[in-house]
């Protein structure tokens, strides 16, 4: 469960967290991996985020996407923001591999989605990725169509794994080991009870930049074990889920919400870096039917001000998914040598006790 922050008694927000606190707290959400840990080079995996268990081609559900700084390489971007709409499961991977896991996705929705008397011809595969050069053989690409298939056929709503997996294997943040954080947030509106998950993929920030719950550790461990050679400036990649009835422009609202969360652990957007959100909501299936003239929908009211706890669980949401990331990751040693030590929580936990404030 993801409660390794709290567990040490730093508690992002003030919202309630669902009862493992993952995007898979939003019910129907499963995220399966495959990590490859191979030799001395290779160091990367595959993730893979699914909105919910049934048929997601014919049913798809309303979403939106974000590009905060684009020096990225993402598909699915341009349909997911036409339409409204994601009709295959969210894929993360490191750069070079985008296209294959690509081409992946597409042989494994025509192979799971595809019904009788209907026939697949077009497919929007939705990928995105971080650059695990610093501790990956990149330009080797060992992600292949079977391990795509096998973080699919993984998928679980149980806990996210989090940490060194899948596609967090070959990662850093702030100069630290960093690889897949998630968090939720539950929230009652018009009294009933939402869920509001991130799943994160952050691989950006210089040491110095680093905050926990308002307190500049990264300055203060400028020198911890630190690497000669000065880092990339990254990127991440938020996927935001939810079960709250959300319109396409809603949940774009949402996901721009994500950069807020970004900022309060120190990142600062890098002109080289890439910063992407993608966010959906599972509350109205919109079903692949071309028969079917309107569709009845619920949507959150524009006019009711309930939005704004919206975009603040995800906010929190995005800022503990990203320091769960890095809290649960362990050191790794890959591509030259490189290496990557995980946050010294040991030196970490007395200077945020002495610096926090008491009533915080």
């Amino acid at each position: 469960m993801s409660f390794v922050l709290r567990d040490l008694g730093i508690t992002i927000g003030r919202l309630p967290t669902g009862r493992t606190n993952g995007i898979t707290d939003v019910p129907g959400v499963a995220v399966g991996h495959t990590t490859l840990i191979e030799g001395a080079n290779i160091r990367t995996g595959v993730t893979a985020i699914i909105p919910h268990a049934g048929n997601l081609f014919y049913e798809k559900v309303r979403a939106a996407a974000v590009t905060i700084n684009g020096f990225g390489k993402a598909t699915g971007f341009p349909q997911i923001n036409e339409l409204g709409t994601i009709e295959t499961p969210i894929m993360l991977t490191n750069t070079l591999n985008v296209g294959k896991v690509s081409d992946a996705l597409v042989s494994w929705v025509i192979e799971k989605y595809s019904i009788s008397g209907r026939e697949i011809v077009s497919v929007n595969p939705v990928v995105s990725e971080c650059n695990d050069s610093y501790l990956n053989d990149i330009q080797a690409r060992p992600i292949d169509k079977e391990h795509v298939f096998q973080a699919l056929d993984s998928a679980s709503s149980e806990a996210v794994e989090e940490g060194v997996v899948g596609a967090g294997v070959g990662m850093s943040s702030f100069e630290f080991k960093s690889g897949i954080g998630s968090a939720s947030r539950i929230l009652t509106l018009d009294g009933k009870e939402y869920t509001l998950g991130v799943l994160s993929l952050p691989n950006f920030g210089r040491r110095e930049e680093l905050i926990i719950d308002s307190v500049p550790v990264g300055r203060m461990l400028r020198d911890y074990e630190r690497e000669a050679s000065p880092p990339d400036e990254g990127s991440i990649v938020v996927v935001i889920g939810t079960n709250i009835p959300l319109s396409h422009r809603q949940l774009m609202r949402v996901a721009k919400r994500a950069a807020f969360g970004i900022a309060r652990t120190g990142g600062t957007c890098h002109n080289g870096s890439g910063e992407f959100a993608i966010a959906f909501s599972t509350a109205n299936k919109v079903p692949d039917d071309p028969k079917q003239v309107f569709l009845d929908e619920q949507r959150m009211n524009d006019a009711h001000s309930m939005i704004n706890a919206v975009f603040q669980a995800t906010i929190e949401a995005t800022e503990e998914s990203i320091l769960s990331a890095l809290f649960s990751a362990k050191i790794v040693v890959g591509r030259a040598g490189h290496k990557r030590v995980s946050l010294p929580i040991a030196e970490i936990l007395p200077i945020f006790r002495q610096t926090k404030l008491p009533d915080s």
